[in-house]
């Protein structure tokens, strides 16, 4: 924590992410759990900002800082839940292919390979255009197409973990493959894979409103990307209600941003124990 507290744009990013945690967290509290009903909404539709509604109003007369302020809850956990899955699935096909070699890691990197050239977002609308239109559609559809960097990367820090002395002690005291990942290999790699996963959630979280923006997320909930089409399709570019636009435009730049902060931060703390020069 010490070291991290030197990197001031860390520091920047933490408390940017904290604040929207906090938001997210205790939105019912803030806002009310019916801020998204559009039969008890509150002002007339497509307000400008004013006293009683600071970001303004959408075409359904909801104030859109309530729905902001509640559409972080799933814009989070989405970004969240994807990174998580990438990440795991990045880090077991990096671990093992690093670990088991021949032919098993030649076929899992030509896979992988396959994945990094093939356009991550394109990869992601296929996916979520066939697939029925939920939260865990956007999860898995993200998911299953960002973990190709992680496995690159984690596989290069496996193969340089395993050069070392006492992974070849543990293979002449009789340590079998699962021992040998699990013990030495994914302690040693965790660090990597922590830097990793913040970058990711940044990356998710865009993703994620992409989709919802093209109108593959799930339409039952509110979310940052979900707000910015039902500004397209509301007409709000058109007639010139930057109010509808703008707000949610910033809080997913914003949030994207704060992860990718803290993410160059913590890569930073651990780049020694990683054995990368800076």
């Amino acid at each position: 924590w010490r070291q991290y507290r030197s990197e001031r744009a860390g520091l920047y990013g933490l408390t940017a992410l904290s604040l929207c945690a906090l938001l997210a967290l205790f939105a019912p509290l803030f806002v009310g759990s019916d801020v998204s009903s559009v039969t008890d909404a509150p002002g007339r539709p497509m307000q400008s900002p004013s006293a009683g509604f600071p970001l303004g109003t959408d075409q359904f007369g909801r104030d859109l800082l309530g729905l902001v302020i509640w559409g972080s809850r799933v814009s989070l956990l989405v970004g969240l839940l994807a990174a998580v899955l990438s990440v795991a699935i990045g880090t077991l096909i990096g671990v093992t292919a690093g670990h088991f070699k021949g032919w098993y890691a030649t076929v899992m990197m030509r896979i992988t390979d396959w994945f990094l050239v093939m356009p991550t977002l394109v990869l992601a609308i296929a996916l979520a255009t066939v697939m029925s239109r939920s939260l865990t559609t956007t999860v898995v559809a993200i998911g299953v197409t960002t973990w190709p960097t992680t496995a690159r990367l984690v596989r290069a820090q496996t193969l340089a973990v395993e050069t070392r002395p006492y992974i070849e002690r543990a293979q002449a005291l009789g340590g079998g493959h699962w021992h040998i990942m699990s013990r030495h290999v994914l302690p040693n790699v965790m660090p990597l894979v922590l830097a990793q996963t913040t970058l990711i959630i940044s990356s998710a979280i865009l993703a994620e409103a992409t989709l919802a923006f093209l109108g593959l997320g799930d339409p039952t909930v509110v979310s940052w990307g979900g707000l910015l089409q039902d500004a397209r399709e509301a007409g709000a570019v058109s007639a010139g209600d930057w109010w509808y636009l703008v707000p949610p435009g910033i809080a997913i730049a914003v949030v994207a941003l704060a992860f990718t902060l803290c993410g160059r931060a913590v890569e930073a703390v651990l780049n020694p124990r990683l054995g990368v020069s800076r």
